[in-house]
């Protein structure tokens, strides 16, 4: 068949030296990951210097990128790509053995596997968490005006303690800390779930809700799991009840908050933690624009969700051009055997096409798969079919990865934190998302990288011409990503 022609911006150093000795040393290499998992981070046939052929003879279409290796199209430089460190993935991970939690966490954090440098954790419970629900200072329901109650009982210190754990892996973590819901008595409702109604923060305690920061801030930092960034508030606009963790609160409001009580609350304790808005849909853009515009000297960034009916990554590009100085990230995107393939890597390819500074999905481990079709553990009235990265068999003490993992490692193991985002267009997806995404980066070593997601359920023969005068060809297998390392 017939495919568009695709340009892709990939930005480098100029034409006159390659970017450096070290990344000239080496041949091009091919990593592939599958839907059907006959790759897995597998080596491949590598991309030729040339326009090549179908030497495989198995692509039965062809599909041109040109990438622009200036200096001209740098973007945003990475700050990192992972996943969420729930009470379910502290819960699945501490049911494994020593050694292999250690194993694991190499194979999420290191070289070893994904390479993942950034994750976003909850602040006390979210809806992956084993009931009850619960926060830092519940106070049986009693208003507790000196948060002299607060402690972050045995689930917030298995929390702080493996993220400690984790960072000893991998020091150079980015770690966001997301709340679900304040205490109840915080609330106009004076509930943590169960009730929607009046389900906001009563400004009574706004001083008391910028101090809960602080002393999480604190506490967490006490057992060696500092936090680098937070929202204050988990899906602002996702008010619900039933079960389900959460509070409504406005963009007024969240600026207002923001700017007259925790922004100077963290500055009077002595913390540099950035302050990220938002930290929900992208149907909803004016949100995150209202809290910056009161609150700017506090908030550092915006935080977007993958959940909007009609998604548009778009909308990032678009804040980005009237907000130049505020980074961008794309902090929740659930996963499930519900979700497609490529969940993962569109997810994360998106983002990162419009601006964004990392990417991390929802979420890293549960249990595996019951009779009932629920992972877990969740809440009920949470989400009972969210799958993790990884899942944890617990009678067996062993752990093994979904294809999500491999489809986000795709990107994470070779586009590393402190990566430029290249200038990119002509990435294409039909009707059904069938189609060719692609996004390619300059690294600090030299190298660069190109991933491929092929949506078609066909091999596709991929040509890149770069402005500098290269070019490199080669076989992306139906339904996978392909990640090409160019010297």
């Amino acid at each position: 068949m017939f495919l568009p022609v695709l340009t892709l911006l990939l930005a480098g150093q100029g034409l006159c030296a390659p970017p450096t000795i070290k990344a000239r040393q080496f041949s091009a290499k091919a990593f592939c990951s599958s839907s059907d998992f006959t790759y897995k981070l597998s080596p491949i046939s590598a991309p030729v210097s040339g326009a090549g052929g179908n030497s495989t003879g198995n692509a039965t279409s062809t599909w041109s990128l040109t990438v622009d290796d200036t200096s001209a199209g740098h973007k945003q430089t990475v700050k990192g790509l992972g996943g969420a460190v729930t009470d379910a993935t502290v819960t699945v991970m501490n049911a494994l053995s020593a050694d292999k939690r250690s194993q694991l966490i190499r194979e999420l954090l290191t070289s070893d596997g994904a390479d993942f440098s950034m994750l976003r954790h909850s602040i006390a419970a979210s809806d992956l968490s084993s009931p009850p629900a619960y926060t830092y200072d519940d106070s049986n329901g009693t208003a507790d005006t000196s948060l002299s109650a607060f402690s972050l009982g045995d689930s917030g210190t298995a929390m702080a303690e493996m993220l400690a754990e984790m960072r000893s892996v991998q020091s150079d973590l980015t770690i966001l800390g997301s709340a679900w819901s304040p205490p109840g008595w915080m609330k106009l409702n004076r509930m943590l779930v169960g009730n929607a109604t009046d389900n906001n923060l009563d400004p009574q305690y706004y001083s008391q809700y910028a101090q809960y920061f602080v002393k999480y801030l604190k506490a967490y930092a006490a057992r060696d799991a500092t936090i680098d960034a937070i929202t204050i508030q988990n899906e602002p606009l996702n008010n619900q009840g039933g079960g389900q963790i959460s509070m409504y609160q406005a963009a007024d409001e969240a600026g207002s908050v923001t700017q007259n009580y925790v922004g100077p609350a963290l500055r009077a304790a002595g913390f540099e933690t950035e302050i990220w808005a938002y930290d929900h849909n992208t149907d909803q853009p004016a949100y995150p624009r209202t809290v910056i515009d009161t609150a700017g000297e506090y908030v550092q960034a915006a935080a977007w969700h993958c959940y909007a009916t009609d998604l548009d990554w778009t909308v990032l590009t678009d804040f980005k051009n009237d907000y130049p100085d505020k980074a961008q990230y794309m902090t929740e995107c659930w996963t499930a055997p519900s979700t497609p393939w490529y969940q993962s890597s569109s997810n994360t390819i998106g983002p990162l096409q419009n601006w964004a500074e990392g990417s991390m999905m929802w979420t890293l481990g549960t249990w595996t798969e019951a009779a009932d079709g629920t992972f877990g553990p969740y809440i009920p009235g949470g989400c009972n079919t969210c799958r993790g990265l990884f899942i944890v068999d617990k009678d067996a003490g062993t752990y093994e990865f979904t294809v999500d993992y491999y489809m986000l490692a795709q990107v994470s193991k070779f586009i590393p934190k402190g990566a430029t985002i290249l200038d990119g267009s002509g990435s294409h997806s039909y009707d059904g998302y069938s189609g060719i995404q692609s996004v390619a980066s300059l690294n600090p070593d030299g190298t660069r990288t190109v991933v491929i997601e092929n949506t078609f359920g066909n091999d596709v023969y991929v040509t890149v011409d770069t402005k500098s005068g290269e070019t490199w060809s080669g076989t992306v297998p139906a339904n996978s990503v392909v990640t090409w390392i160019l010297p």
